[in-house]
């Protein structure tokens, strides 16, 4: 029985650890004691801080077992952090540090930072003192100590012990600086320079507890209000593996509802000398076999009934100003567009366009140049990224061709003030047939709601080009099997269905780059080919019946994302679901009285797409459990 305890509690208390090794809570049954860590080096004038974040350094995860291992370095300082979960809520936290150079600094620390909406009011216990919090922290906002071996901060229902190896200096700040509200617990892990060759371990021990917030959730469904459609899932078949891509688009494709296809333009072997026509070339069987794979991809969904959306990465050589940039230079993406050549660019473009439908029968929806915010690889300002659309949406046009130009196709939803140009020009609007914006990285809702209000400004569909959270992730690529990767990227999902409401949301990728699936040689995994989470995730998003409509519905808890879609004509609904917290009762109202029955589909760590029920429908409202950590799907019967 003591066996049997120990295993439970292990199953319900898990680190979250990010791949870059910040910590930002533990799970315990499900519900998430949130806190975030870092490791910080201050300057020796203690003025200048680097800490370990997202996109700051370039880290390697992998897990083994229940330990969490994260290397990484800042400059010459070499970090080794291994995280154990220990069961109840408690994980051991191991930091190994090498200098590989002497190092000025003024320390190094692991610091913990807390929410003062959630602790300010709270109890801090330290060296066997306990009191207030805010007598803690002095008229400065800040608090020393010397010799500490543990702190434990304890709110109304949360609770952070930390237990150190070995006493050490610790910091409280009260950090109030860039519009911030966060509590800073600062460890010492070295005080004063290092030299190369140094090498220090630290061990921490953190237990996170309080109360397990089960409370009820009613959700409220409002079928009186339609808004735009969503065709379903798509994907983005950018190939770039001839060995391993093969057989994760075909098993994705076989297994997916693919609504919506995104394919590249290898432009700069389309026409790689401005002079020569490439029609003509394809034509003599010169095509080059990145060519050739591209456009048989695009037919292989079109003759799926997928849409495509064509983009453009690597231009040719004469299609831009300076030395074609694969990487940045200072800092700077991509090539401008050399403005002396643009009615070949157009032409180019068109060229390919035309032989795509000639030779396959490929209408092309779309076209955008990736990125071209960012310069991946092509880069524009907003206000040529609106000329740009003018000339060759017009080009398009006199050629004949049915594709419009997509909006944006931005690197973030931050990057918004990007697409103004084009969308407060009415002379562009006859060449616009969507927006589209990358999910990388802008999630706050005032930022999503801005693509939302373009799309309906122009009243053109919205498109989320590539769909995922972690641009960096083919680098540390374990972090894919997490389920808490996998339940970060379908919550977001589910958030931008409700608030941008797309036509589409394209996965990056649906080939074995950022593979959806394990093993085949993907990563260096060589176990069978087979779907993981994020799979199934996917899998179920994409069961959503095609052809329906945002609708409203709400949540009375913050913890469960919820979307609807749904055509009354048809009497057709389906309702996606994620509980980001423990098991928990979930009522749900305003369901059409023509509908009497609703399927459920859950996907965990533990389930994959399982079906349930059907649930029967009484006055309009069903009551059912939502599994913790879990992406819930209804659909009407």
């Amino acid at each position: 029985m003591l066996l049997l305890t120990t295993l439970v509690n292990q199953a319900y208390s898990q680190a979250k650890v990010e791949p870059w090794g910040n910590i930002t809570g533990i799970r315990k049954h499900g519900q998430l004691f949130d806190f975030e860590s870092s490791i910080k080096v201050f300057s020796d004038n203690g003025k200048h801080i680097i800490s370990t974040g997202k996109e700051r350094q370039r880290p390697h995860f992998k897990r083994n077992g229940n330990i969490q291992e994260v290397t990484t370095s800042i400059d010459s300082l070499y970090l080794d952090e291994q995280v154990k979960d220990a069961g109840s809520g408690r994980i051991k936290v191991n930091l190994k540090l090498s200098a590989h150079a002497d190092i000025v600094m003024k320390g190094i620390y692991f610091c913990i930072t807390l929410s003062d909406k959630e602790y300010s009011d709270g109890f801090l216990r330290m060296s066997g003192a306990s009191d207030s919090l805010k007598k803690f922290v002095n008229a400065n906002n800040t608090y020393d100590e010397n010799n500490i071996a543990g702190i434990e901060f304890k709110s109304i229902s949360k609770q952070l012990k930390i237990s150190f190896d070995e006493p050490a200096a610790v910091m409280i700040k009260h950090d109030t600086t860039h519009g911030k509200t966060e509590l800073q617990l600062y460890m010492a892990i070295k005080l004063n320079s290092l030299h190369q060759g140094d090498i220090i371990e630290k061990t921490y021990t953190l237990k996170a507890s309080g109360q397990i917030d089960r409370t009820p959730v009613n959700l409220t469904l409002n079928t009186q209000t339609q808004g735009r459609e969503f065709d379903g899932l798509g994907g983005n078949f950018r190939l770039q593996n001839p060995k391993n891509d093969p057989q994760v688009i075909d098993y994705c494709l076989q297994n997916l509802r693919v609504a919506f296809g995104r394919v590249e333009l290898p432009w700069r072997f389309w026409q790689p000398n401005r002079d020569i026509d490439p029609i003509a070339s394809a034509d003599s069987g010169k095509l080059h076999p990145a060519i050739l794979k591209a456009m048989q991809m695009a037919h292989r969904l079109d003759s799926m009934g997928a849409p495509v959306i064509l983009s453009a990465w690597f231009p040719p050589a004469w299609a831009v100003t300076g030395k074609v940039n694969y990487q940045p230079v200072n800092g700077i993406w991509g090539n401008p567009l050399n403005k002396t050549n643009m009615d070949a660019i157009y032409k180019s473009i068109a060229d390919y366009i035309v032989y795509l439908k000639n030779k396959y029968g490929v209408e092309v929806k779309l076209f955008s140049f990736n990125e071209s915010d960012l310069g991946i690889n092509i880069r524009l300002t907003g206000q040529e990224h609106d000329d740009f659309i003018k000339g060759c949406g017009a080009y398009f046009a006199k050629r004949g061709l049915k594709t419009k130009m997509l909006l944006g196709d931005n690197s973030d939803a931050t990057t918004y003030k990007f697409i103004y140009p084009a969308l407060n020009d009415a002379e562009a609007k006859p060449y616009i047939g969507a927006i589209s914006f990358h999910s990388w990285r802008g999630w706050d809702n005032e930022t999503l709601q801005k693509w939302a209000d373009a799309a309906t400004q122009l009243n053109v569909p919205l498109i989320v080009g590539e769909g995922s959270i972690d641009a960096a992730a083919y680098s540390y690529p374990d972090i894919f099997q997490e389920p808490t990767y996998a339940l970060q990227e379908i919550n977001l999902y589910t958030r931008l269905l409700a608030i941008c409401q797309p036509l589409s949301i394209l996965q990056w990728q649906l080939t074995s780059d950022y593979s959806p699936l394990i093993g085949g040689g993907i990563f260096g995994n060589n176990e069978p080919l087979h779907p993981g989470q994020r799979f199934w995730n996917l899998k179920q998003l994409s069961i959503t019946p095609g052809g329906l409509y945002a609708m409203p519905i709400r949540s009375d808890n913050v913890n469960v994302s919820c979307a609807a879609l749904g055509d009354n004509g048809k009497n057709s609904y389906a309702i996606h679901l994620v509980n980001n917290g423990p098991t928990r009762k979930v009522t749900l109202n305003g369901i059409p009285t023509s509908v009497k029955q609703i399927q459920v589909y859950t996907t965990n760590k533990k389930k994959a797409m399982k079906q349930s029920g059907p649930l029967v429908v009484n006055n309009g409202t069903v009551t059912f459990k939502l599994p913790a950590t879990s992406y819930i799907t209804l659909i009407s019967r």
